[in-house]
């Protein structure tokens, strides 16, 4: 899927269980570059639930709209993929914010079944103005010049962009985790919304960390969006193929636990790797046994608390 391939000479006589090495190590690096897109995404919605008790069904199309802009940016301004990597989320982020300011606002008292409708017709309307105004055949996004090529890995050649995104999702998620879990901007955001008349008798501001917070996960989601633009084709359904395998990930780890997402995402992107060495036919729906697995064992999921 995500366009590592073989190099004539290269793959090594050694097997594993009949399986080649270099078949297993490719598909390997596949599920771990899935994985990181998964933990991202699912980072974000875990950050969204967790603080807000809001279940954000509009995180697929604002990954759709993070890679959008940046090709908008690319195509009709002129602007790179380094610039576009941090005003995509910037841009995407503050729609994030006009929506939690005008519409989320009003529903943090009810039940979470209104923020999922409110969210799910939102991403409706996204992707079908997006549909109208540029079809689903997709669009190609350059990879940026400096990362262009690969690194002959012994058995392949791993492209250099996918190596970026690796790093690059993995530096974002536990840059995240830690700020959330172990800073004094976490703890307030954690304090606001366990006890917010509390925080706010300490003069804190706990509306505008809320707002913050839902744009920062809704950014998280534009900047994998950004991420994926060089390799999947830039289109407006490739949130809602993407978005059911979040919401998996994100139950399985724990609805609202950050670590949990972080590494559930990794570890079902390397086990989906693995399933299309030994067992393709199954490699698109054992994230959901695995969920149901679970869900019959530890309904909090694997990270989450009752």
């Amino acid at each position: 899927r995500c366009g590592l391939r073989f190099v004539p000479g290269l793959e090594p006589s050694m097997e594993i269980f009949g399986i080649s090495t270099a078949l297993l190590g490719s598909q390997l690096l596949v599920g771990l570059i899935n994985g990181s897109f998964y933990a991202i995404l699912s980072l974000g919605l875990a950050i969204i639930f967790g603080l807000l008790n809001i279940i954000n069904f509009c995180h697929g199309a604002q990954y759709m709209m993070g890679a959008f802009v940046a090709w908008i940016a690319l195509t009709r301004f002129g602007i790179n993929y380094w610039v576009a990597l941090i005003a995509a989320p910037l841009i995407v982020g503050v729609v994030g914010v006009l929506i939690e300011r005008l519409m989320l606002r009003r529903l943090y008292k009810l039940d979470h079944l209104y923020g999922l409708l409110l969210t799910f017709g939102l991403a409706l309307i996204f992707e079908g103005i997006f549909r109208d105004q540029f079809g689903i055949s997709g669009e190609s996004y350059e990879v940026p010049e400096l990362l262009t090529g690969g690194v002959n890995l012994g058995f392949m050649f791993l492209p250099i962009y996918r190596g970026w995104v690796i790093i690059a999702s993995l530096t974002v998620c536990f840059g995240t985790w830690y700020m959330i879990e172990r800073t004094k901007l976490g703890a307030y955001l954690r304090a606001g919304t366990e006890n917010s008349a509390m925080v706010q008798a300490l003069g804190i501001n706990v509306p505008l960390l809320i707002t913050f917070t839902y744009g920062y996960g809704v950014a998280l989601a534009a900047f994998a969006g950004v991420l994926a633009a060089p390799i999947f084709q830039v289109n407006p359904l490739m949130g809602s193929n993407l978005i059911i395998v979040v919401f998996a990930v994100v139950v399985i780890g724990g609805m609202g636990s950050i670590m949990g997402s972080i590494l559930t995402g990794l570890g079902l992107g390397l086990i989906e790797g693995l399933t299309r060495v030994f067992y393709p036919e199954a490699s698109s729906v054992v994230v959901f046994v695995i969920m149901v697995i679970v869900l019959l064992l530890r309904p909090a999921g694997l990270f989450g608390k009752s």
